[in-house]
């Protein structure tokens, strides 16, 4: 699955870690999932998405290879 996380990071110039405290995560599991090592559960999606006041299907994103 991919994702445009970091995209939407630098958009509002935040760090890995001021999305994991907005989150409730680790700044590791930023890094994981923007890196495509870690997919989110459904709700860490959710909520990731709301933080940035997209939607899901903004940030995730599964291509034709997946």
């Amino acid at each position: 699955m991919k994702n445009s996380i970091r995209v939407e990071r630098a958009k509002l110039r935040e760090t890995q870690q001021n999305l994991a405290d907005a989150v409730g995560i680790t700044r590791q599991s930023v890094h994981a999932i923007e890196n495509e090592k870690y997919v989110p559960s459904a709700v860490l999606a959710i909520k990731i998405a709301r933080h940035f006041g997209v939607k899901v299907e903004d940030i995730f994103f599964i291509e034709d290879t997946d």
